[in-house]
Order: structure tokens, then sequence, then C-alpha cells
């Protein structure tokens, strides 16, 4: 009874009923954050006319002791390191992590998902996913123009 109550009470606060009563709207998360490493210097490009966007990678590791026991100290370290495609269109936002972000830069992206295709220059479709921010905190002191 009690599970049924909250679960009704859950449903309505997740849901915003709009003037038609044939139409629920449910809210939705699609929220990242990712703390690593920039694999290049950004980019910004402007394509057909559209806002321009700045682009660069982001390394993040995943480390693991393979062996006998998850406890144990002793076995090999394994580490996995996964790169990611980072987009950002917010115009302030763009244009500090074009000026400042920098190869080897540790940071934290806040974002979302994104899935697309496009075709590559042999014109072979191809999936993308990126992370486009909506929020860059710097963790290290490295700034583009500092030698």
């Amino acid at each position: 009874m009690f599970r049924s109550a909250s679960a009704q009470i859950f449903r309505q606060a997740v849901r915003c009923r709009s003037t038609d009563t044939s139409l629920i709207l449910e809210r939705s998360i699609n929220r990242v954050q990712l703390l690593g490493r920039v694999g290049q210097d950004p980019v910004m490009r402007q394509v057909e006319g559209r806002n321009p966007v700045t682009i660069f990678s982001l390394a993040t590791n995943e480390m693991w002791r393979s062996g006998e026991g998850e406890v144990s100290s002793t076995g090999d370290v394994s580490q996995k390191t996964t790169w990611h495609r980072v987009s950002v269109f917010k115009p302030g936002l763009r244009d500090v992590a074009y000026q400042y972000v920098k190869k080897g830069s540790r940071i934290l992206v806040e974002g979302k998902l994104d899935y697309g295709e496009y075709v590559d220059k042999n014109q072979v479709r191809r999936q993308a996913t990126t992370i486009i921010a909506d929020n860059i905190v710097f963790l290290s002191d490295n700034v583009r123009d500092r030698t």
C-alpha cells in the first residue's frame, strides 16, 4: 500500500501536465560528468553558417587490480583509457574553452550525451557520440599562452 502511494506521488512529481489532458510530458535526465585530461588543444569550427563550436578530446582512465581476491594487494594493475569528444556551443564557455583549455590540462566537464551521424571523406556513414558541455571546471594551472 505504501509503495503504490509513494510510486504515484513520484510519478506525479516527474510529470508535467500540459493544457491538453491527453498529453503527459515526462521529465528525463541526460547528465554526464567527466574528470580527465585533455588530449588535444581545442579547435574552433563553424559549419554551414551555424554558430561556432569548440571541440577537444578528453581522456578518462579506469584502473583495476587483477588477480586472486579483490582485497589482496597482489596482482597486476590494469588500466583502460576511454576517449571522449567534447563540443562546447555556449558562446561564453566556447570562447573560454578555446582560449584556456590546453593539451594535458586536468578538467571536469559537465554536460549531456548526444548521438549523431556524419559522412566521412570516403562517403561512409559513421556514428559519433559527443559530450555537449555546459560547464567546465579547470583543475590544473595550465594556460595556453604560458611558456
